[in-house]
């Protein structure tokens, strides 16, 4: 013990090592010793030293001494790559996030399965198509077309480059899917707002359309006084702010008195009798 505990001492910083807490024998001749950590910010840990004594040797010598956590030791969470970590929000001005090459919310914007035969109809009029985008380029620009073996403008992948319309990637059906599910968390009609809301945003003039297949569930709200105003919000979604919402109504008046005129009104008379009032009087 003596020995474990002067190795444990060697090894941590002065004054961190505590009492003996127990020993665990770990084979013949083997045992390790644990000490108390009272080093700050490490409540809990344990120093363990092993200690051998070698077949027919006389002296114990050490084999390694570490600082381990205890039962009831405070650790660090579990490390957690960046990307699993990112939240919305999180990115800054300037921040750069990358996109995985196999990120399944995109797949590539051509793949070329929708290209059609090279005998059929289709492919004969893209390619008289792309032609004549050759030519009228060529006499707008003062140059003569490229040779036709080198230039692939022809296909459709290129065509659609040469009108704009071409991205590396688009969103993939999972992508889709799993920003229609954010966008309906947020403003769908399973929201409080909606549940209480007048009407649908279907029917509400500040609904501003979005292109794409989305179109059909989701738009982009355009009321500034509205809680989504700027956001996409699912066409169930609702709130006060519906432009074909009812006018306020004015606060409740109480009804105003109603006169009697048909009828006798019956008032109390004192306690004494009328002969009475007429001797006194």
């Amino acid at each position: 013990m003596d020995l474990a505990r002067a190795a444990a001492q060697e090894t941590a910083a002065p004054g961190s090592v505590g009492e003996h807490v127990s020993l665990v024998p770990e084979g013949d001749r083997v045992v390790t010793h644990f000490f108390d950590c009272s080093e700050p910010g490490y409540r809990g840990w344990r120093w363990a030293v092993t200690v051998a004594r070698a077949s027919r040797a006389k002296n114990v010598t050490v084999d390694e001494s570490v600082l381990l956590p205890g039962p009831d030791a405070l650790l660090a969470p579990e490390w957690v790559p960046w990307s699993e970590r990112l939240r919305p929000g999180d990115l800054g001005p300037g921040d750069l996030l990358p996109t995985a090459a196999d990120d399944p919310r995109l797949e590539p914007g051509y793949t070329g399965e929708d290209v059609p035969p090279p005998n059929s109809v289709i492919a004969e009029t893209s390619h008289d198509l792309a032609e004549r985008v050759e030519a009228e380029d060529a006499e707008l620009t003062d140059r003569t077309p490229a040779d036709a073996a080198g230039n692939s403008r022809g296909e459709i992948a290129a065509l659609a480059e040469e009108l704009g319309m071409r991205r590396a990637r688009v969103l993939s059906r999972y992508g889709l899917r799993g920003a229609a599910d954010r966008w309906d968390e947020a403003f769908g009609e399973r929201t409080p707002m909606a549940q209480a809301a007048p009407a649908s945003c279907a029917s509400c003039g500040f609904l501003v359309p979005v292109a794409g297949s989305l179109r059909q569930a989701f738009g982009i709200c355009a009321n500034e006084f509205a809680p989504a105003d700027g956001r996409v919000v699912s066409l169930s979604y609702g709130c006060g702010g519906h432009s074909e919402a009812a006018v306020m109504p004015k606060p409740p008046q109480p009804a105003p008195p109603v006169l009697d005129s048909l009828a006798p009104d019956a008032f109390p008379l004192d306690d004494a009798g009328p002969d009475e009032d007429l001797g006194h009087a």
